[in-house]
C-alpha cells in the first residue's frame, strides 16, 4: 500500500463529505413571497454560491465575498474577491456591496446567507471611530497571540460593525436563513466568520476578560472602543431575529466519520480522536506523535494497523519573524520530529480549504524517515522549527501537499496510519 496515496484519499473523502452540493440540497428554505438575496461569505463561499444557484428554482439576487484566487463562476451573484487572513480595502467595498444588497428589504423577502471560514478577515467593517488600519491591526495582534478561534472571535465581533448579528439587523425585516460550513471547534454557528448573521451570547465585558486572561495587546485605538458601550453586539434575544433560522450543513465531525468509513471499508480500522482539537499547534503534533509511537511500539490505546483521524484549530503563536507556513505544517513539523527513525508511521495535516497559512500548500506528508532525509540533503530539522519555517522544512523534504482551493471549509485534517508490519 501506497501509504501517502492512502491518506490523500481520506482527505480527498473528508473534503467531498463538506461538497457544497451535497450539503445544502438538504437544507433549501422555504421560498419567499417577495426577492430571495444571497449574502455569501468565506473561502468557500463561491463553489457555496454557485451550487446554491443550481438548486434553487426562483429568482436569485446578492453578493459573494471570497478570498483571492478561490472564486467560482455565478449566474446571477456577484463575485468579489478579497484578502485573507488580514482585511484589504477591497475587503471593505465587499461590505459595503452586502449591506446595499440587504438595504430596503420587506417581511416578505428572504436573505439566505452561506456562510464558511474566512468571512471574519473578507468582511471588515471598522465601526465608527476606527478605520480599515485599525482593523488590519487587530486582525494581525490576534493572529500573533495564538488565542484559540473562539478567542478571537469574541473580541473582533465587538470591533465590527458586520460581524456578531449585525448584518442580520441590516436585513430586517427579512426573514434571513443562515447556511453554515463550520470550521469551528463544537460547530458554535455565532463563531463561523465571527458571525454576521448570528448573534453571540458572549458579551463585550467576556471579550475583555479574554485579553486580559491571555494577556493579548492590542491596538490603542481598539481598546479604547472596546472600553466603550459602542462596542457591545446585539444580544440573541433581540427581536428583531425571532424570525431567522440557522443550520450547520457540513462541519469537521461529517468529514471525520466519512474518512473513517472509507478507512474501514479498506480493511483499516479508524479512531476519531475529536474533531475539536486546539491548542499550539507543535504541542499538539508531540502529543499525536506520543499516542502513534505508544500504538506502534505496545499496540495501545489501538491496536495497530489503525489509522487516527482528527480535526478542529489549532493556533501557532509567532514571533518576530516567522519563516513561512501555516497551523497544519507546524503540527507536522513537531509530528515528525518526535517520530524519527520510527518505521511503519505515517501522516497527512493538511486544510480542508487546500491552503495551509498564506503559502501554496494545504499540508504536507511525513513519516519516520522524512528528517532523516533533511538531515541527509544538509539541513537541520532544528533550524527549520526555530525559524518558524515549516513549509521550508517539507518544501526541502519534498513532501508538500498541494491540492489548491477545494471549495469548501471544515478546518484541519490530521490522519496518522500505524502499521508497524508494513
Amino acid at each position: 500500500m501506497d501509504r501517502f496515496a492512502f491518506l490523500e484519499d481520506l482527505f480527498r473523502v473528508a473534503v467531498e463529505a463538506a461538497d457544497p452540493r451535497r450539503a445544502l440540497a438538504e437544507a433549501l428554505p422555504d421560498r419567499p413571497k417577495g426577492r430571495t438575496v444571497v449574502i455569501a461569505v468565506g473561502k468557500g463561499a463561491a463553489q457555496m454560491a454557485a451550487a446554491f444557484e443550481d438548486l434553487w428554482d426562483a429568482p436569485v439576487e446578492g453578493v459573494v465575498v471570497t478570498r483571492y484566487g478561490y472564486a467560482a463562476p455565478c449566474r446571477h451573484l456577484r463575485v468579489i474577491e478579497a484578502a485573507h487572513p488580514v482585511p484589504d480595502a477591497a475587503g471593505l467595498q465587499a461590505t459595503q456591496a452586502v449591506f446595499a444588497a440587504v438595504k430596503g428589504l420587506t417581511e416578505d423577502d428572504l436573505v439566505v446567507a452561506l456562510v464558511c471560514g474566512g468571512g471574519s478577515a473578507l468582511l471588515p467593517a471598522p465601526p465608527e471611530g476606527l478605520t480599515l488600519e485599525d482593523e488590519q491591526a487587530l486582525n494581525r495582534a490576534l493572529l500573533r497571540s495564538g488565542a484559540p478561534i473562539g478567542a478571537m472571535n469574541a473580541i473582533r465581533k465587538h470591533v465590527s460593525a458586520v460581524k456578531g448579528g449585525r448584518l442580520a439587523l441590516a436585513a430586517h425585516p427579512a426573514r434571513v436563513c443562515s447556511l453554515i460550513v463550520s470550521d469551528v471547534p463544537g460547530d458554535d454557528p455565532a463563531q463561523v466568520a465571527s458571525g454576521p448573521t448570528v448573534p453571540d451570547a458572549v458579551d463585550r465585558a467576556a471579550a475583555l476578560r479574554i485579553i486580559e486572561a491571555r494577556k493579548i495587546t492590542l491596538p490603542e485605538a481598539v481598546m479604547r472602543h472596546l472600553e466603550s458601550d459602542a462596542a457591545s453586539a446585539p444580544h440573541p434575544d433581540n427581536p428583531r431575529f425571532a424570525r431567522n433560522t440557522v443550520r450547520v450543513v457540513a462541519s469537521a465531525r461529517l468529514s471525520l466519520e466519512a474518512a473513517a468509513a472509507r478507512a474501514e471499508a479498506q480493511g483499516i480500522r479508524a479512531a476519531i480522536l475529536s474533531d475539536a482539537i486546539e491548542g499550539e499547534a507543535r504541542d499538539i503534533g508531540l502529543m499525536h506523535a506520543a499516542m502513534a509511537r505508544e500504538i506502534a511500539a505496545r499496540g495501545r490505546p489501538f491496536a495497530a494497523p489503525v489509522v487516527l483521524l482528527s480535526g478542529g484549530e489549532t493556533t501557532v503563536t509567532l514571533g518576530d519573524d516567522p519563516g513561512r507556513g501555516g497551523r497544519n505544517a507546524a503540527f507536522l513539523l513537531g509530528f515528525a520530529m518526535a517520530i524519527e527513525g520510527v518505521t511503519g508511521i505515517s501522516a497527512l495535516a493538511a486544510d480542508t480549504d487546500g491552503i495551509d497559512g498564506s503559502e501554496d500548500n494545504a499540508g504536507a506528508f511525513a513519516d519516520g524517515d522524512t528528517m532523516s532525509t533533511l538531515r541527509r540533503a544538509g539541513h537541520d530539522p532544528a533550524a527549520f522549527a526555530a525559524a518558524q519555517d515549516p513549509y521550508g522544512a517539507f518544501a526541502a523534504a519534498g513532501t508538500l501537499f498541494v491540492p489548491g482551493p477545494t471549495g469548501t471549509n471544515v478546518n484541519d485534517f490530521r490522519a496518522i496510519f500505524i502499521d508497524p508490519q508494513a
